[in-house]
């Protein structure tokens, strides 16, 4: 959210040597809000790529996941322990510093037992292709997507690049090298 005053401050007061200092001061300050503004209300941009695709929606108003639909061409059938990429008839473009990952619906879980076999999956700010969803069935019973369900949850989230340093060796911990399980059960430590 930009704010008037601010442009309108650098726009007035630009005399003399203080103009500077000034236009500074207010170059900083709208670049934290735009910053700011861009963190917290990122732009995501789709593409329908079959006419009856629906945009996501978040489906309450604090909600963190907004629901995508499948557009299959034709119902899909998942046979128990069947997995299946299922077309969303969409494709997205995701800001640079941001992804957007794809999670299971709790209702289909605790219900039916679909899940996402990659989960959470992640679409990067580089993609531009179609968004699939790879369903997995974990029930017992035959589930059928038709088109128009909603059968996944898109979560926009930060990311940055890590820097990668090929080392010698690495600083000590505590934990050094225990891995699964290396914790114990209970509630004491091990």
């Amino acid at each position: 959210m930009l704010h008037r005053p601010i442009v309108h401050v650098c726009s007035v007061k630009v005399l003399g040597n203080k103009s500077f200092h000034v236009i500074s001061y207010c170059s900083i300050r709208l670049l934290r809000e735009l910053k700011k503004d861009y963190m917290d209300n990122p732009r995501i941009e789709f593409k329908k790529l079959q006419p009856d695709a629906q945009i996501p929606q978040y489906m309450t108003d604090l909600a963190a996941g907004m629901d995508i639909q499948a557009r299959p061409e034709q119902p899909v059938e998942l046979l128990p322990g069947q997995r299946r990429l299922v077309p969303t008839g969409l494709a997205v473009a995701i800001p640079p510093g941001f992804e957007v990952q794809v999670r299971p619906r709790s209702g289909l879980a605790i219900k039916h037992g679909i899940s996402l076999l990659n989960s959470p999956g992640t679409i990067d700010a580089d993609y531009r292709g179609e968004i699939g969803i790879i369903l997995i069935n974990h029930g017992e019973e035959i589930f059928v997507v038709n088109p128009g369900d909603r059968i996944a949850q898109l979560v926009v989230a930060p990311v940055c690049q890590a820097q990668l340093i090929k080392v010698a060796d690495l600083s000590e911990t505590d934990r050094g090298a225990g891995g699964f399980g290396h914790t114990g059960k209970s509630g004491e430590a091990s």
